[in-house]
Formats: C-alpha cells, structure tokens, sequence
C-alpha cells in the first residue's frame, strides 16, 4: 500500500491516525505543497490525483483519494478496530461530526485558499491569519456544542473508543494551536484531545514525527 501525504496536511495527519488505529504498514511518499512550486501540481502526481491535493492512497491499482473516504473504505475491509459506532444513530452523529471538520472548518484553511487570498486577491499575511482565526474559532465553538449534545458518553469524540470523530478533530486542533485560535476555554475539545493524545496511534501520527517535517 502506497500513501503520498504531507506532514503538515490536516488530511494526510487524518489518515495516519486511521493507519495506526488499524496497525497498518505502508510506504509513505512525501508531496512537499510548498517546495517545486507545489510538488502536487506536477503531471505525474496528477495523473495520480487529479485534483492535486493531498492525500492520495494506492493499494495495487486501486487509487483513492479523500481522507474520509480512504478511512472508511480502511474501516470496511479491515474491520477491526470499528472506526464508526455500530449502532445507525451514532454512526450517523459521528459522521456528521466528522465532517463538519473535514467539509465546513478545515477548507477555509487550505493552502491554495490562503495562497489565493495572497497572491491573487492581494491580502497580507496578518488578513490571512485573521481569517483562518476565524473560521477555525467559529468551527470548533460549534464542535464544542455538538459534543455536548451527544447521545452516547465515552472519553473519545466517537465514543468508549476512538474513531472518526477523533481522527478528524485531533488534526484539527493542531491547526488551531498553529494559527493561534485559543481553545483553553473548550472543556469538552479539550478532554477528548488529552484522551486521545495518551494513544500512541495519536502520538505517531503528529506532523512532529513524520520523515518529511520540517520546523
């Protein structure tokens, strides 16, 4: 199995978590979104992932794209560990969760966003930086509220173990600890964070730890 991540990716840290919590091995390719002009716009990596992001998973010759959908296509055909509850309800509530994330917060903070806010619309770095602030902030006040809200208990975002909802939002929080988003106050984010951060499948999979971080 071949996976083309980057260490800083939101999308990529996502998938290495799934990988870890399932105990499965692969061979890791770096695309570097900043080096070469972005290493995800060149022909060959697009003629593996079309629309040149991160990540992108290959198993023989099947090529998958989209962090949500490599973790559950991992959680159908390695079924243990379960990355989403059994019971309808909750897998429902876990995927909305999941993707109020992965659809709602984190594609205001993409990189050719931010770049396009710069270069083409000619904003400087503080506008930008408001912004991700924003968006993250508002996003993670309504994570707060959904967790509240939930019908099943657990230490984990996804319940007695940890799944989905955790793989998403771990990612999360490192973003807003780097844009400096203060979450001191997030009660509930904060105890899921401390819950998962004692896991080593967390642990490994922290940009910090990748072969292609950089400072």
């Amino acid at each position: 199995m071949e996976f083309y991540g980057y260490f800083r990716s939101s999308s990529a840290y996502r998938c290495r978590i799934a990988f870890n919590l399932k105990g499965v091995e692969y061979e890791f390719f770096s695309v570097h979104l900043r080096r070469d002009g972005g290493q995800q716009k060149k022909p060959d990596y697009r003629a593996l992932n079309p629309q040149a992001l991160v990540p992108t998973l290959k198993d023989s010759d099947f090529v998958l794209t989209q962090s949500l959908a490599i973790i559950e296509w991992l959680d159908e055909t390695i079924p243990e560990p379960r990355l989403l509850p059994a019971e309808t309800k909750d897998r429902a509530w876990v995927r909305a969760f999941a993707q109020s994330i992965a659809c709602d917060i984190h594609p205001l903070q993409n990189l050719r966003v931010l770049d396009y806010l710069k270069t083409d619309l000619g904003h400087d770095q503080k506008v930008v930086d408001d912004w991700c602030r924003r968006w993250i902030a508002d996003g993670l006040e309504a994570c707060e509220a959904l967790l509240e809200r939930r019908s099943f208990s657990g230490p984990y975002a996804s319940g007695a173990t940890p799944g989905l909802a955790d793989i998403c939002l771990i990612p999360q929080l490192f973003s807003a600890d780097r844009f400096g988003v203060d979450i001191s106050h997030r009660r509930r984010l904060n105890a899921v964070r401390e819950a998962c951060e004692s896991l080593d499948a967390f642990k490994l999979a922290h940009p910090s730890k990748q072969p292609d971080t950089e400072a």
